[in-house]
């Protein structure tokens, strides 16, 4: 897989974090849906979305998916969680907190499951951008909490939101691995993602009819759940799984951290609110992760190669096909 392969991967994931980015402030125009209710419905529509388009690719490697049911299964259940824990850690945390403790998780989770899972080595550059990427999340939560954003609820709330964004963070690892793994396996990128998302958007469709009401309250709202599912969750992940078939699921969930930042720096723009020169500084040190990833050489072995390797998931075959 050539260089330029890897930063396109990149570049892919950076528009998907843009993207994510976008939803914090979205979701102030409808402060009456509760996070379950955005959560479900946002990545529901979203994930039944990647499987629709997905069809084709679905019924031709429908066999060799069913092989991997395990795999699949496991992926789709983090699909499920993420949304519901990474939502709902923001409402007790707050923004900056639960945003925090959920996306500079991720990587770190990733790089175990890579580390432990696949045995595969994490290279100097990738730490170094995942300790940088923390570190910039670490700043803009800091800025956001000394201008006064904090859960209204105190000290137990935080606690528990930060529990969540630990949940959201290793479900968003998971999910992330998975699909690579499925993608690196010989799947095609249409049938990994239809199969995790769609059966993951699934799931989450009971909770949305449980919780969802306010959702219909006014046309705003409605708005508002639309454009999350359709923009940052369909064209989000579509964008996503192009980029999984071009670089490693740890290197994809540390550049999502470029998300917070995009947050933050829409809340400045749009919602009004202030940053502080430390979270300028923030926004900075996680720029210079994505500079760091974009130049950093490939480590993904083409598909060919981990066949010849023996590598695992060799019962699916074409990794180079990206059709849905």
């Amino acid at each position: 897989m050539r260089r330029t392969g890897h930063a396109t991967g990149v570049v892919a994931i950076a528009i998907t974090a843009i993207l994510w980015g976008t939803t914090g402030t979205a979701a102030t125009f409808a402060p009456g849906v509760g996070p379950l209710a955005i959560g479900s419905f946002a990545l529901g529509v979203g994930g039944i979305l990647q499987a629709a388009i997905a069809l084709p690719a679905l019924r031709a490697e429908r066999a060799a998916l069913t092989a991997r049911w395990p795999l699949v299964a496991i992926g789709a259940a983090g699909v499920a969680v993420y949304p519901l824990a990474f939502y709902s850690s923001m409402d007790l945390a707050g923004v900056a907190i639960g945003s925090v403790a959920s996306l500079a998780s991720a990587p770190l989770a990733s790089g175990v499951l890579e580390r432990v899972v696949d045995g595969r080595a994490l290279s100097r550059r990738w730490r170094l951008a995942a300790a940088l990427g923390v570190l910039g999340s670490v700043l803009l939560c800091a800025a956001k909490l000394a201008g006064g954003e904090a859960s209204p609820a105190g000290a137990a709330a935080v606690a528990a939101g930060i529990g969540l964004g630990l949940v959201a963070g290793a479900s968003y690892a998971t999910y992330s691995w998975v699909a690579h793994t499925l993608i690196a396996g010989g799947a095609s990128r249409g049938a990994a993602m239809g199969s995790v998302f769609g059966l993951g958007g699934l799931a989450l469709i009971p909770v949305f009819a449980l919780t969802g009401s306010a959702l219909w309250a006014s046309w705003q709202n409605a708005a508002v759940g639309a454009y999350m599912a359709l923009v940052p969750m369909f064209v989000g992940y579509v964008l996503f799984g192009f980029g999984l078939t071009r670089v490693t699921a740890s290197t994809a969930t540390t550049v999502t951290l470029l998300e917070p930042a995009v947050a933050t720096v829409l809340a400045v723009a749009i919602v009004g609110e202030a940053l502080s020169p430390l979270g300028w500084v923030g926004l900075g040190v996680i720029a210079a992760v994505l500079v760091l990833l974009v130049t950093e050489p490939d480590r993904v072995p083409a598909p060919a190669a981990r066949a010849t390797a023996g590598g695992g998931g060799s019962d699916l075959r074409g990794s180079d096909r990206d059709g849905a």
